[in-house]
């Protein structure tokens, strides 16, 4: 009798597991990865430092940093301070596409953005993927994921333009199904970029960087 009780919780236990992997999905089913290496990267960093100054590539791994007293990226820019990736030859108007990549934000980063959709109207993005005190939120809200810091995760972003819709997963569970801002180009970004509550210290790491297209 005692082993039977034993063997319960056991069992209950691995059917949990079985049904959380089982709710984890391939975003990436039915899309075409598209070529992309170093000359896709665009690096948008302070236009007063040199990019290894905000930027390293070591061992697949994008690091991107920035602090709030920086400049913009260009002298006649009043946004905020930024070293993002800029995804160039990808922009695109139609059809479905998608990001993935595994991201990476360490505790001392918060107020920042670290993923977007370029491109919306009247506002000037589709989608921001924000930090703040260790949470991930679709702008300010609602919160994706409550503890983002310290941890690697993999990030699919899908927009299907025609549809107007955009969907966000972390780890293969979709997070986020929202509509489209509006716009006639979009394109993929990601690093950080200074928000509101912006702290002294902003970085993000990205690896396994893709753009993938709907077949």
């Amino acid at each position: 009798m005692k082993f039977a009780l034993v063997l319960v919780p056991m069992y209950l236990c691995l059917v949990w597991l079985f049904f959380q992997q089982t709710l984890a999905v391939d975003p990436t089913v039915g899309f075409t990865s598209l070529p992309l290496d170093q000359s896709n990267f665009v690096i948008q960093r302070p236009y007063n430092v040199p990019v290894n100054k905000r930027y390293s590539f070591v061992d697949g791994v994008h690091k991107m940093w920035v602090y709030k007293t920086d400049k913009p990226h260009s002298p006649d820019s009043h946004t905020n301070p930024r070293t993002e990736i800029r995804i160039k030859g990808y922009d695109f108007s139609s059809g479905v596409w998608q990001f993935e990549g595994h991201g990476y934000v360490p505790k001392v980063t918060s107020g920042a953005s670290i993923m977007q959709i370029f491109g919306g109207s009247p506002h000037a993005t589709t989608l921001m993927l924000r930090t703040y005190k260790g949470t991930l939120a679709y702008y300010r809200n609602p919160i994706l994921v409550k503890n983002i810091y310290n941890r690697w995760f993999r990030l699919n972003v899908i927009y299907d333009v025609d549809a107007n819709k955009v969907q966000v997963y972390i780890n293969g569970d979709l997070k986020l199904e929202t509509t489209g801002r509006g716009g006639n180009s979009h394109f993929f970004k990601c690093g950080v970029y200074a928000q509101d509550d912006d702290s002294h210290y902003m970085e993000s790491r990205w690896k396994n960087i893709k753009v993938l297209k709907k077949n």
